[in-house]
């Protein structure tokens, strides 16, 4: 009962968390339309009643006053008010004058993997329909790109090949780049409740993380060293007999290939490499080979390399080379750090493939989606990627851009030069709930639906497709991102894009994508579904290439070690390396405009081992400027002996001292994906 006598109105809606990949189940509590509560699902078959403090905090940010509530456009400079229409029929002219004038390939589109399937799948349809390009790309290619292009060219899919609930019963969990506690932390519980079951822990990462407390074998690497090590742990299973010889023989191809390129790592080269004392190295492949359930866990610290696909190709190769692939328990199993991540690039949101990875230069393929779209010449190129589109756009070459759901000025390498590509377009449009940082260069702003404000579906890290449902009405005059893309899209003239509700987009999706021709949101119910699910009675698949792969048989490849892109010198004598932090998520648009999380820590720091510090006469928390190639920021110092020497680590939540002002975009060759995860820098006081 409220103060007054009346009764309130309080409802629990059943929705899923909107901040990692894992994909906990929520209950949002709503009293008289607000959201004001979050709470777990107790039967959810991921998070089975847990939520980590970012889950339980993640109802905080939807009635912030930080959202946008009215669409805006920009007036002599300055963005002003206006309405929808005007809005819409802005962007239709922006979109359609660009495409006309120069080209569809001067157009390009940013999905969100923080926006549902139903709109990311309206986007790259808007793109690839309406404008004839297929420029489309989302933040995967910034922490992601090279799982989906490595395990693909593996195994022939690019996803998590077990199921989460599956750690707590391996024998061995080999955690690499990885910091789960903090990144993934309903998954790192499950870490830890196999390692209070028995398990044993390897855990290689150049920064000692919570999970190295409980770790049987902790490795630390130097930065960019990860094939090297990888197939080092190879070298010594395959020189000491320890390989599944008849998992290799049915199942595999090009071992004899790999055998020969691993022969050269041996522990004693591979520490003079990495830095991995080779005794140490030695024991963690005994350890790994010797277990009949073992588990590969990794994330963005094996991703974001200029080597990024080759280091999931070593992963891979070292799954195959113990039979650990097809069966529960183990498995290679990427941690998707995103909602919706997983999600976005099943829907498409990739320049090179349909939704479902079918391929856009594939003749029937495309004609395939032409028939079902009701078109007629959709492109057979590859589209740029994000890196490439603001490469483009700085060039003058790329001159309009859609944005939805992303903040390339916290989130992309290089900011600096970001900043110059996103001023140099002649059109910038953005759709986002809250307000950020790329907003001070577009022209038109349209304020979009919180996760809480609209129904759709995410598809998590295990691959398991869940719902959302509309808790609240939108704040002020924000629209679902889906009902934007709708309206784009017939002010353009399009056709094809009269849809009522996310279910009705649902249903197309499931037409043109097999591996979800056998969901529908009444299956889907609260528990959801993993894909493949290619029939309605099919149950899903909790566990990839069980018989065989898409590709018939996974193949091995041979590696060979290089360095990153850039290494210390005299003048950038350090490693820089970055991270999250348990408290807040990616560019900070929805964790720092939530209290408690802010309460917790709201400042940017850099982590220096005490030999550094000292050398440098750099004290704990004294003020000290960062800098590598590309810019300097200032920030706290923290010294500590969770890095070594010779590395500096900085998380990269914070727009006044942002991380990527320092940061690599030197891509890696195959998933175009940038070198985060290692540049050279300096300390100063």
């Amino acid at each position: 009962m409220a103060d007054n006598g009346k009764k309130l109105d309080y409802r629990l809606v059943p929705s899923t968390c909107v901040y990692c990949g894992t994909g906990c189940g929520v209950l949002l509590e709503v009293t008289d339309g607000r959201v004001t509560g979050t709470l777990p699902q107790k039967d959810h078959p991921v998070s089975r009643g847990a939520l980590c403090i970012k889950g339980w905090a993640a109802h905080e940010f939807v009635h912030s006053d930080k959202r946008l509530t009215r669409p805006m456009v920009r007036v002599d400079g300055k963005l002003v008010e206006t309405d929808w229409d005007t809005a819409l029929q802005t962007v239709a002219e922006g979109l359609s004058r660009a495409a006309k004038e120069h080209g569809p390939e001067a157009v390009g589109f940013f999905a969100s993997a923080r926006c549902t399937n139903e709109e990311n799948y309206l986007l790259q349809k808007l793109a690839r329909a309406a404008v004839r390009t297929n420029n489309v790309d989302h933040c995967a290619r910034l922490c992601h790109a090279s799982t989906v292009a490595g395990l693909a060219m593996s195994f022939g899919s690019g996803a998590m090949t077990n199921s989460i609930g599956e750690l707590e019963d391996a024998e061995v969990i080999l955690v690499v780049g990885s910091n789960t506690t903090e990144q993934h932390p309903i998954i790192g519980e499950k870490i830890l409740a196999a390692a209070r079951k028995g398990a044993k822990l390897i855990v290689i990462d150049p920064r000692s993380i919570h999970l190295s407390d409980f770790a049987q074998i902790y490795l630390r690497p130097r930065p960019g060293s990860d094939v090297a090590f990888i197939n080092g742990l190879a070298n010594v299973i395959v020189s000491e007999g320890l390989e599944d010889r008849d998992f290799i023989a049915a199942r595999t191809e090009g071992f004899e290939e790999f055998r020969k390129a691993v022969a050269e790592y041996t522990p004693e080269r591979v520490e003079e490499l990495s830095g991995i004392p080779a005794a140490d190295l030695a024991a963690a492949a005994r350890l790994y080979a010797a277990a009949e359930r073992a588990s590969i866990v990794y994330c963005m610290g094996i991703t974001q390399h200029t080597t990024g696909t080759d280091n999931v190709l070593a992963l891979a190769n070292l799954a195959m080379l113990t039979g650990n692939i097809g069966k529960p328990c183990a498995g290679v199993n990427p941690l998707r750090g995103q909602n919706n991540v997983q999600g976005a690039c099943d829907m498409g949101g990739l320049p090179n493939v349909y939704p479902g990875y079918q391929r856009v230069n594939d003749e029937e393929t495309a004609a395939k989606f032409e028939a079902a779209w009701g078109v007629e010449g959709l492109p057979r190129q590859p589209g740029l990627t994000v890196v490439e589109m603001t490469d483009l756009a700085a060039e003058g070459e790329l001159r309009a851009l859609f944005i939805m759901g992303e903040n390339p000025m916290v989130s992309d390498p290089d900011i600096n030069h970001v900043r110059q590509a996103l001023q140099k377009l002649d059109f910038l449009a953005v759709a986002d709930i809250m307000d950020n940082e790329t907003l001070e260069y577009a022209h038109v702003v349209l304020p979009a639906a919180s996760f809480a404000e609209k129904d759709g579906t995410f598809t998590n890290t295990e691959r398991r497709v869940q719902r959302i449902r509309k808790a609240v009405e939108p704040v002020g005059e924000a629209r679902a991102d889906w009902e934007i893309v709708c309206g784009i899209a017939k002010k353009m003239g399009a056709a094809g894009f009269d849809f009522s509700s996310p279910e009705e987009i649902f249903e197309e999706i499931r037409k043109v994508t097999p591996s979800y021709a056998g969901m529908s949101y009444a299956r889907l119910g609260t528990r959801g579904l993993q894909w493949p699910c290619p029939a309605e009675d099919h149950p899903g698949t909790p566990i990839l290439h069980t018989e065989s792969f898409p590709i018939g048989k996974g193949k091995f490849t041979a590696l060979e070690f290089r360095e990153p892109a850039e290494t210390p010198d005299e003048e950038y004598p350090l490693v820089l390396t970055t991270g999250r932090l348990l408290f807040h998520y990616h560019t900070g648009t929805m964790t720092r405009r939530s209290p408690s999380l802010v309460r917790e820590i709201d400042r940017a720091f850099v982590e220096v081992n005490p030999a550094d510090a000292a050398e440098l006469g750099i004290r704990d928390g004294e003020r000290v400027k960062v800098s590598s190639r590309r810019g300097s920021v200032e920030v706290d110092a923290k010294v500590t002996e969770r890095v070594g020497k010779g590395v500096i680590f900085m998380p990269f939540h914070f727009a006044e001292a942002a991380a990527n002002l320092l940061t690599n975009p030197a891509l890696d060759p195959v998933a175009k994906i940038p070198e985060l995860k290692t540049c050279a820098a300096r300390i100063e006081k």
